[in-house]
């Protein structure tokens, strides 16, 4: 299979792909890239149940009015990101 880059910026992100990761070539880019992507597909398919639980939760708060108001969500974020796992 030969595959045919016509967009200048996609083969420059190859090119700065190919140069951070030091890969022999762009093919092998393209393989590690691919496996990354079916890595991701697979965390999401086997945590959707929980993500989506998650997301129903949230909903629920909102719903009883259980939000944290526009004004304070900056500091309650920069709490939550201080915090340990």
């Amino acid at each position: 299979m030969n595959i045919e880059i016509r967009d200048a910026a996609i083969e420059a992100r190859l090119q700065k792909q190919l140069q951070a990761s030091g890969s022999d070539s762009v093919e092998e880019v393209l393989v590690r890239l691919l496996e990354t992507q079916e890595e991701q597909d697979r965390w999401l398919l086997e945590n959707r149940g929980a993500i989506n639980a998650k997301i129903r939760r949230g909903i629920s708060q909102l719903d009883r009015g259980e939000g944290i108001p526009e004004e304070r969500l900056d500091a309650y974020l920069t709490d939550l990101k201080a915090k340990p796992e």
